[in-house]
């Protein structure tokens, strides 16, 4: 058992749940109550890395995040060091290729809270900022959970785009993914077994948890 992977797949999982909590919100809210030209593009822009192979998002990230691109410059300029088979690019990585699985349901939360509710607290005097705060994110919390749930869970396996921008590097990039393969690779089908059990362990206790809390929801809204 790679311990050291595993630890690091955890690490960028919950530092991947934190950036996207209060971005996927931001975007989700947008999605859900906005009305503007591009929206439908938008949406299906946000959902990309769900239909695209994963070593395709992980080539045009590679090459995103790359010397010779204006982030990578920008970045190297500023930390003297660049994105790429990095622990920070893996993590900008991760944020990007999950923004689908933390949105959408998020957006969908969102989406199901009746207008009427929301009307007739701005019509009490409600400011932007109090119903943000005690309707929209109470109401649409189980659907925010299960985002970030899913966001987690599809971080602790992801394998593509973590292997073209980060390459194999023990405590820095090699996730317990990277870890299995290389396993497998060599014969060890016992420590491939035990992480490979594992992670099986994980993703099905984080999707147990999305549909409690989405037969939770059906049933509040029933």
């Amino acid at each position: 058992m790679d311990w050291t992977a595993l630890a690091l797949s955890l690490r960028l999982g919950a530092l991947t749940v934190l950036v996207l909590l209060p971005v996927g919100i931001g975007l989700a809210r947008a999605l859900a109550y906005g009305r503007f030209r591009g929206k439908s593009f938008a949406e299906a822009a946000l959902a990309l890395p769900l239909v695209l192979p994963p070593t395709v998002v992980g080539y045009y990230l590679l090459v995103a995040f790359g010397g010779a691109s204006p982030l990578g410059q920008a970045y190297a300029a500023m930390f003297g060091h660049g994105l790429v088979f990095t622990f920070e690019g893996l993590l900008l990585a991760s944020v990007i290729v999950n923004l689908p699985f933390a949105v959408q349901p998020m957006q969908r939360a969102f989406e199901a809270i009746a207008p009427e509710i929301r009307e007739a607290a701005a019509v009490s005097g409600m400011t932007r900022w109090r119903v943000f705060a005690l309707i929209d994110l109470p109401l649409a919390w189980p659907g925010i959970v299960t985002g970030l749930v899913l966001a987690f869970a599809h971080t602790l396996g992801e394998f593509g785009v973590v292997l073209m921008v980060g390459g194999s590097i023990t405590g820095e990039t090699k996730t317990v993914a990277i870890a299995i393969y290389d396993r497998v690779q060599a014969f060890d089908n016992v420590a491939a077994g035990m992480m490979s059990a594992t992670l099986l362990v994980l993703s099905l206790a984080a999707l147990a948890l999305t549909y409690v809390l989405s037969s939770r929801v059906g049933r509040r809204h029933a």
